[in-house]
């Protein structure tokens, strides 16, 4: 830890619990700009935002021009019609791409133009990313295939409200996906090379509740106690990473997002498994040994809280690994990506170095518990191939 002081922060205001979308009736502004996917608008989800505003007579503009992974041409569009409305608040609606988004498109309005203050409001429809209480945005620059994360404390929301009858219509598939997205969120953090006691505090009850809960909700969506605590849960992980960082379980699935467009959340459940390995430096043919990396005894402390217990901490680590790759059967998530069925093992082969060079240069790579070399990450890559 060296003598450096550490700092820690929770810039965002949090509604939560029933009816917690009321807050959007009572906001201190009087001109918001709402920013969400298309999806919002189409199933109607929209009016559970525009109804408490009308309420409250705030006037509102809709603009739903986002796609995932946000392109740079997107989030110009989003700056010009920010520009012409000029709202006193941004009200981002939607999964981590929405939120992300707006932050973009908050941040770069004020840099092309004196803008003043914006505010900005985040409520999350997906129990993922934790976008919503995170300083973190990423943009895509489709032309190059590279993702390219914004990274500022001016970038978090001001307030986030998480109400789980958002969620309550998400698919199986992707309560799956974006649920191993918070656990893969609350897991790195809690070993990344700069957690602390309060970070850790927030990925271990993040973890807790996945246990108990993320299968619940992928079983039953309508289920709506499970729900709610997956809601919170995708926050609690948000606020642990935001100050702790990640590691190259999010630098590897960066890289299969931009080339082979697999889904963030699909794609960090399908490596974790092996990160954990590799950080761990343990496999199934390990033995006892006298010293351990210092990650072993954190990944076992997650293993006792998910209630794995063991009686050694090679076990500890097997079974949480085995725990994963359980809850990856169970959820019908691939565990290679063969198994994807869509990547022609030819274009995927051709493509394993250039996305570990660039996995090594990803923001999330420095606060991995182990250094990685590329081979590593290629010798992951491969193995992620198939079994």
């Amino acid at each position: 830890m060296g003598d450096t002081m550490d700092t820690f922060e929770i810039k965002t205001v949090i509604h939560f619990g029933e009816n917690s979308l009321d807050r959007l009736r009572v906001l201190p502004y009087k001109k918001v700009l709402i920013i969400c996917d298309p999806v919002v608008v189409q199933s109607g989800m929209i009016d559970l935002i525009t109804a408490p505003l009308s309420r409250g007579q705030i006037a509102y503009e809709i603009f739903s021009d986002v796609v995932p992974d946000a392109p740079i041409e997107k989030i110009a569009g989003g700056v010009v019609r920010l520009l012409q409305f000029q709202p006193e608040a941004i009200v981002a609606v939607g999964g981590g791409s929405a939120i992300d988004s707006a932050k973009a498109i908050r941040e770069f309005t004020l840099q092309i133009n004196n803008y003043g203050r914006i505010g900005l409001i985040a409520i999350p429809t997906t129990s993922g990313t934790g976008s919503e209480v995170t300083s973190f945005a990423v943009v895509n620059d489709t032309k190059a295939q590279i993702k390219y994360p914004l990274v500022s404390s001016e970038l978090t929301a001001d307030e986030a409200i998480l109400d789980a009858e958002l969620v309550k219509s998400v698919p199986p598939s992707v309560t799956a996906d974006t649920g191993m997205d918070v656990f893969t969120h609350a897991l790195e953090s809690y070993v990344s090379t700069k957690h602390n006691e309060f970070s850790s505090a927030l990925a271990e009850k993040s973890i807790e509740i996945c246990g108990v809960f993320l299968l619940r909700a992928y079983l039953d969506g309508t289920d709506m106690h499970a729900r709610k605590k997956m809601h919170v849960a995708s926050c609690l992980a948000g606020l642990s990473f935001n100050t702790a960082g990640l590691g190259i379980t999010h630098s590897m699935a960066h890289q299969l997002g931009a080339v082979f467009h697999i889904p963030h959340g699909r794609a960090n459940a399908m490596l974790l498994p092996h990160v954990v390995e590799f950080n761990a430096d343990i496999n199934k043919h390990s033995r006892s040994q006298q010293e351990y990396l210092p990650a072993v005894k954190r990944y076992s402390n997650i293993a006792h809280i998910l209630g794995l217990s063991n009686y050694n901490k090679v076990m500890s680590v097997r079974s949480l690994v085995n725990w994963i790759q359980f809850m990856q059967k169970e959820m019908n998530i691939p565990l290679t990506i063969q198994e994807l069925g869509t990547i022609p093992p030819d274009a995927y082969f051709a493509a394993v170095d250039k996305m570990a060079e660039n996995a090594l240069k990803d923001t999330c790579t420095p606060t991995n518990p182990r250094i990685p070399a590329k081979e590593d990450i290629v010798k992951i890559y491969t193995k992620l191939w198939s079994f």
